[in-house]
């Protein structure tokens, strides 16, 4: 049953040509589709969830968006190991997308939490999460 997942989400965005690089590619690389296009937007669908980016109109462009006002702060998304995190910071960084935090990179969310945090281009923090190592312990006998 679905109830109560995220069925989308609708970001507005200031160049929708950079976003659609951007996401495009970044979703893509976590397993989204194309799912749909239009003149002022793109969409991408992974499962029943998918991501819509819109173009804003330029009468709305005068204030840049900011994580730290109110509204979205960031997205983030569940990777599948601790290996893919480290693949997808190689090549963020090889098409030259800074890292956020790069002095705790990737513990920067805390010891337990291996994560690579990145902005897009209108500066949204992203975050890919690895899943949290389960730590057993055997005794010896």
């Amino acid at each position: 049953m679905s109830q109560g997942l995220v069925h989308h989400i609708e970001l507005y965005v200031s160049d929708l040509k950079k976003t659609i690089d951007f996401w495009g590619w970044l979703l893509e690389e976590l397993g989204y589709s194309l799912f749909q296009e239009w003149d002022s937007g793109r969409s991408w669908k992974l499962g029943e969830t998918y991501l819509v980016f819109v173009q804003a109109e330029d009468r709305f462009l005068d204030v840049p968006y900011h994580r730290c006002r109110v509204g979205l702060n960031h997205l983030a998304f569940h990777a599948s190991s601790r290996q893919q995190v480290d693949e997808l910071t190689d090549k963020l960084q090889d098409r030259g997308i800074r890292i956020l935090y790069p002095e705790k990179h990737p513990f920067a969310g805390g010891p337990e939490y291996y994560a690579v945090f990145f902005e897009d281009p209108d500066r949204m923090k992203v975050e890919l999460v690895a899943p949290k190592l389960i730590h057993t312990h055997i005794d010896k006998l």
